[in-house]
């Protein structure tokens, strides 16, 4: 088994936490998006993954590829970072690791979570995992037939067809045939709204007999923004509540209250701070005469005399005074 993570876009949508760090390694109770992403697969696989392919841009760093190696690496699978230079579509960023695309194969992009209570049935010839949701107008959506077999992908639809949402999560038992799909839209340019796109392989590989069936989680988690990001930090604590991992080392508490559930990272000092629920403070994070509930807090971080809801504080910031709901970048300081 290999697993595909197309990561290489800009998180336009998560700036300002996007200009110093790629969205999909963004902390999120304590551990990065791709990092909690590509464990969940590999539970879900029911199966050794003998490789996992990063697709990233070449501007990402040589301390986010270590990085990512390490995650491949702590699954017992092989590491490989591959580059998308250009934007050109789904399809596109898929064959930036055509090497990897070989015997069954999962595609999952990098900026959704999930919850799921099942393993997958690899003897299926492709599953796409779907979960139900009120508003589809603005995913890509799957229509079944009475045997539970994908009939059509619709995306984004202006009139309801389905509330089936594709979640951004593949599996192909033949690799090779989807490598072989996808090069076919490149060679003839077979473009939607200018981009090379997988729903497109998707369709030509129906028409061909494959079989697609709905994978459902129980739970989608979006990390597209702020506010949904924030959402998934305050649901990963929920299922991992009481977890050991979700308490660091040396943890300093001087007259301070930790509201479960919450993540406090190593050598975190409380000094009258009242954390939580829903709180995910990182490493080194100094909180004084402080509240903070529903939040994220990257690591190295001071706050001070400050009440903090519904907010994402990035690493080495520095925030005194009123605060509320914030977005607060990197190596920022604002002191009231």
């Amino acid at each position: 088994m290999n697993i595909i993570i197309p990561m290489a876009g800009k998180g336009k949508r998560m700036r300002p936490h996007t200009l110093t760090v790629p969205k999909p390694l963004i902390n999120v109770a304590g551990k990065p998006i791709v990092q909690k992403l590509v464990e969940d697969i590999t539970k879900v696989c029911g199966e050794k993954v003998e490789e996992i392919a990063f697709i990233i841009g070449s501007d990402f760093g040589k301390e986010v590829e270590e990085n990512l190696i390490k995650i491949a690496e702590s699954q017992g699978a092989k590491g490989t970072i591959c580059y998308q230079e250009k934007a050109l579509g789904t399809a596109h960023a898929i064959m930036c690791a055509k090497d990897t695309i070989k015997g069954k194969t999962v595609v999952a992009f990098a900026d959704t979570l999930f919850k799921a209570d099942f393993v997958m049935d690899t003897n299926q010839e492709g599953v796409i995992w779907v979960q139900s949701i009120e508003d589809p107008s603005q995913f890509g959506v799957v229509k079944l037939n009475d045997a539970g077999v994908i009939t059509d992908f619709v995306e984004k639809p202006t009139t309801f067809v389905s509330n089936l949402a594709i979640i951004g999560i593949y599996y192909f038992k033949d690799g090779e045939n989807l490598k072989k799909e996808l090069q076919y839209l490149l060679d003839n340019n077979i473009t939607e709204k200018g981009e090379f796109q997988l729903t497109n392989a998707l369709e030509n590989m129906k028409l061909k007999g494959i079989a697609f069936t709905p994978g459902k989680v129980t739970e989608w988690l979006d990390c597209g923004n702020k506010d949904a990001t924030v959402y998934t930090n305050q649901r990963v604590l929920e299922f991992d509540k009481g977890t050991p991992r979700l308490k660091g080392k040396n943890i300093v508490s001087e007259n301070s209250v930790i509201i479960e559930p919450c993540y406090i990272g190593d050598n975190v000092v409380l000094k009258n701070a009242i954390v939580g629920p829903h709180a995910s403070i990182g490493a080194n994070c100094i909180l004084t005469d402080t509240i903070i509930k529903n939040s994220i807090v990257q690591t190295n971080t001071k706050l001070s005399n400050t009440i903090i809801v519904n907010s994402m504080i990035g690493e080495g910031a520095e925030l005194k005074g009123k605060g509320l709901d914030v977005s607060l970048s990197d190596y920022t300081t604002i002191l009231f």
